[in-house]
């Protein structure tokens, strides 16, 4: 069989098939400013297709962030779709509005709720939601991944950022406490008969998972 891996050049390439517009890169440098590493351009492009094949409506974000991934679903969803974004950081969340507001995104189409994901999620009622995107404390995706599940409708999709964490998932002398728990989602969501994986090689690694 031919050698199906790609050269750091194809990868490259690859990641910045897509440019991001002005508000996009001004929200990304606003981000690196507050000490967020929001999701990368073809993470960002992926997560807007995949809003797009499902016809999102309804989507949640567990990590706000400054808004760039934010601003990648919200492009992708329904023009009358709803973004849920959670977060523990109200400065973050201020950011993310102000990217929003930049881009001519209306009040109605998001709602900002400040919070433990942990705390919040629970209250989002069951089987409603389009797509859910973690971008948060990786040793707390294993709750985020039961909550999404509960949350998403048949059809809808389940994304994770920061799978592979730069290189250490893959490495299997490598055992943090978030090496880990990102080694043990990747086998939970395998084992999951309720969900379609893959593990994307976009970024630093995306994983999703469709709902039967």
């Amino acid at each position: 069989m031919a050698d199906a891996y790609l050269n750091s050049t194809s990868l490259a390439y690859a990641e910045n098939f897509l440019p991001e517009d002005e508000v996009i890169a001004t929200a990304r440098a606003r981000g690196s400013e507050l000490g967020c590493t929001p999701i990368g351009r073809g993470g960002g492009a992926t997560l807007r297709l995949l809003a797009t094949l499902v016809g999102a409506k309804s989507v949640v974000e567990v990590g706000t962030g400054a808004g760039v991934s934010g601003l990648w679903l919200l492009s992708g969803m329904r023009p009358d779709g709803v973004l849920t974004t959670v977060d523990t950081e109200p400065e973050h969340q201020r950011a993310t509005r102000q990217a929003f507001t930049e881009a001519g995104i209306g009040t109605t189409r998001y709602r900002l709720i400040n919070g433990a994901a942990g705390e919040v999620l629970p209250r989002l009622n069951d089987s409603s939601y389009d797509l859910v995107f973690v971008d948060a404390d990786k040793t707390g995706y294993s709750e985020y991944y039961e909550q999404g599940v509960r949350l998403l409708r048949s059809g809808g999709v389940l994304a994770f950022d920061n799978v592979l964490w730069h290189d250490r998932v893959a490495d299997p002398n490598v055992r943090d406490a978030e090496t880990v728990a990102l080694r043990e989602l990747g086998r939970t969501l395998r084992e999951d008969v309720r969900l379609v994986p893959a593990l994307l090689p976009v970024g630093d690694g995306l994983l999703v998972a469709a709902k039967r």
